[in-house]
């Protein structure tokens, strides 16, 4: 049977607030859809006796399943049980409340599944193939005297969709039963249309609350002061004695606002200004959120209002709530401004590229103290120069205001740049920047234009651009004006830098040539005096000033080297030879040196055969020299001796290209090896192996290597003994 409480029924579910309708074909209408299916049909019933009876058929005839969406918890116990022990499955929608909570404990051994949802307000059943509900008002625990029934496939197929929509939005009956008999809060949402019910509901959230953040338009604060501002009361209160964040509010804060606003302020309730207010009025607490879409004109009560303790909406409209106040200013600074007449704070966004060029020709003619502006290319300052902003800066120079400009320099800047020097002293200065995205005018630091660059090589500039906005907004020009000046001192330490490392390079340059040029006639004396002497006192002598003149000629080389390596002008004066011509000198040279002389149990290995390379011999050679004097100042001193391995092979493994081969010179010694320390660093400048030497060798020598398409790496030995240095070079091909 079906027991229900008063109520209206309708054909629709909106929000939390179930709503059943139902309607009725007339008879004209109802034989037409029996004639059009006689199996199929749809129709009112009359008289307690059918109803019961029909149901009592429904769940007879039923063989699935049964659906139930009720707001009373007495159903036909035997015929839900007959239809249980059938294997039929039966799920139950219904209100859960205090009052019947025991009748739903008893629900629960009758059905499958049993759920709870807020508002139900109708009631009905759907089977696999048939549909029953009631369509009269009826007193509690009465039986329905009149109910619908069909059969009729479409109307079948949309309850079941409609009831499982309502069953998805539902929770389980043992969460509400617990809820209810442990004292936890459910989690409602609940849309409010009546006028009563929203002012009770909003001061009841109001004085359960220790802090509150609103958001409105001037109706809703106009609402507020007249049915809630008491409520504000204890909030603020609790907030002055250290307590809760009390009250906090956003508005739009215009003339018409104004009085009201300073009335919130006197109160104690923090405001704070936006220009641009969200679609929804609302307000938050820890707890819960209240809002609605209406303006409430002169404080007009909204028609409706929706009233949430889901954490979802809470945790949502207070970070909204956060993002609006960090970004509001405060109400005070804006009555101040609304007073005094002055210009109303804006942010405009511009889509109209020919509106923005105007606005950006305007801000040129405007500047009086200070302008500063961040080209995004180096064709932007002649698309600016087109539209005559040079030249109005140009004149605002001449009024005392300053200019500073950032701008990718070159050849095309390079006409407009002299004729700014040429018609202002020390006004504007320029600085060479690099490419971006944006470009930034900011003047007198009270208004900003910012456009993105979309086509870096258009001509006009409303062709070029793409979002851009304006603004007066003094916060947000000292902003850019704080990027500006960074970007300023940052491309000024770097100019000056610059400076100061060319001059470096410049005095090294000249002092390396000062140094090599006496030095060859030093040498060339000493040789001289040499030939001549028979005091073998005096050629030892000689000899010590040859051996550090040679030194010092290396130094100065190296030094040379270095610079010529730095500035990219290193030159190979390449030509075809025989690697084999060069290893077999330089190791001939190598044993009648000093390295040798003073251990005289080296042994140096190289088996020899002749490979062809196209280098600059001079080049190569000094690279040979350098790693076989590292291999032989690694052997220890004394009688112990070591050995020295030269091996030369072909490999493809070295180069990125397969087809073509390498050759690979490895020059391999038994020495002291490379520290692990300084193996990540070993090929830079100024780092050595030895206690000795400027550690500029091997940095020389990779760039050498490196200038004729090779590679120089080095490696410890895998026998933990001595170290392996190896570089690779282009096999020429006959």
């Amino acid at each position: 049977m079906f027991y229900q409480k008063a109520g209206h029924y309708r054909l629709f579910a909106y929000k939390n607030q179930i709503r059943i309708g139902l309607t009725v074909l007339d008879g004209s209408e109802k034989k037409e859809k029996e004639n059009e299916k006689a199996e199929e049909k749809t129709k009112v019933l009359y008289g307690e006796q059918q109803v019961i009876g029909v149901e009592i058929q429904f769940l007879r005839k039923s063989k699935r399943r049964v659906d139930t969406f009720m707001n009373y918890t007495r159903p036909i116990k035997k015929a839900f049980l007959d239809a249980k022990s059938r294997g039929v499955k039966l799920r139950y929608v219904t209100e859960i409340t205090n009052d019947n909570v025991s009748d739903c404990k008893e629900l629960l051994t009758m059905v499958d599944e049993l759920r709870h949802l807020d508002g139900i307000k109708g009631n009905f059943m759907v089977s696999e193939s048939e549909y029953l509900a009631p369509i009269v008002l009826f007193e509690r625990d009465k039986v329905v005297s009149q109910i619908i029934y069909s059969n009729l496939k479409e109307i079948v197929e949309h309850q079941r969709y409609t009831f499982d929509r309502l069953w998805s939005k539902a929770i389980p009956a043992q969460e509400k039963i617990r809820g209810i008999e442990e004292g936890i809060t459910p989690i409602r949402t609940t849309l409010l249309e009546d006028q009563n019910e929203i002012i009770k509901e909003i001061k009841r959230l109001n004085n359960s609350a220790n802090k509150l953040s609103i958001c409105s338009v001037f109706g809703g604060m106009q609402m507020s002061h007249k049915y809630f501002f008491e409520s504000y009361k204890r909030i603020v209160d609790i907030h002055r004695e250290g307590k809760g964040d009390g009250v906090r509010w956003i508005i739009n804060t215009d003339k018409n606002s104004i009085k009201l606003v300073k009335i919130f302020l006197e109160f104690g309730i923090q405001v704070r200004h936006i220009s641009e207010m969200p679609p929804i009025n609302f307000g938050v607490s820890y707890k819960e959120v209240a809002l609605t879409m209406e303006k409430m004109e002169g404080g007009k009560v909204s028609q409706n209002f929706l009233i949430s303790n889901d954490p979802l909406y809470v945790n949502y409209f207070n970070s909204v709530f956060e993002d609006l106040w960090k970004n509001g200013s405060d109400a005070l600074d804006k009555i101040t401004t609304i007073e005094q007449g002055l210009e109303e704070e804006f942010l405009e966004v511009i889509t109209d590229h020919q509106k923005a060029s105007q606005i950006l020709v305007d801000l040129a003619k405007s500047v009086k103290k200070e302008a500063l502006f961040l080209l995004p290319n180096d064709k932007a300052m002649l698309r600016a120069d087109r539209l005559g902003i040079i030249d109005y800066l140009i004149q605002a120079t001449r009024h005392g205001a300053e200019v500073k400009i950032i701008c990718p320099l070159s050849s095309k800047t390079t006409d407009i740049v002299k004729r700014i020097y040429d018609n202002t002293a020390h006004g504007i200065k320029i600085l060479n920047g690099a490419d971006s995205l944006y470009g930034t005018f900011i003047v007198d630091s009270e208004k900003f234009f910012r456009a993105e660059l979309r086509k870096p090589n258009a001509t006009e500039f409303s062709d070029a651009i793409g979002f851009t906005i304006y603004s007066n907004s003094r916060r947000s020009a000292e902003s850019f004006k704080s990027i500006f000046e960074l970007l300023w001192n940052e491309r000024t330490l770097n100019e000056e830098l610059t400076r100061v490392d060319k001059m470096q390079k410049e005095f090294i340059n000249i002092a390396a040539h000062e140094l090599r040029n006496p030095i060859q006639p030093i040498l060339t004396l000493i040789e001289t005096i040499c030939s001549h002497t028979n005091d073998q006192s005096q050629a030892e002598l000689l000899e010590v000033v040859r051996r550090n003149a040679k030194r010092l000629m290396r130094l100065s080389n190296d030094i040379l080297d270095i610079t010529r390596i730095e500035s990219k002008s290193l030159e190979l004066k390449k030509e075809e030879f025989n690697l084999n011509d060069v290893i077999v000198n330089v190791t001939n040279d190598m044993k009648l040196g000093r390295g040798f002389h003073n251990n005289k149990n080296i042994t140096l290995f190289y088996k020899p055969q002749d490979i062809l390379v196209r280098a600059d011999k001079d080049r190569i050679t000094q690279v040979v020299s350098n790693l076989l004097d590292n291999a032989v100042k690694s052997l220890k001193k004394g009688e112990e001796g070591g050995t020295i391995i030269i091996e030369v092979e072909k490999n493809r493994a070295t180069r990125q290209n397969k087809e073509d081969d390498d050759i690979v010179v490895n020059i391999k010694d038994d020495g002291a090896g490379i520290d692990p320390e300084v193996m990540p660093r070993l090929f830079s400048k100024f780092v050595s192996t030895f206690t000795q030497g400027t550690g500029l060798g091997l940095f020389i020598s990779k760039s050498i290597i490196e200038a004729h398409g090779g590679r120089l790496w080095a490696k410890n030995n895998d026998e933990g003994k001595g170290a392996i240095f190896m570089f690779s070079l282009p096999v020429l091909r006959i």
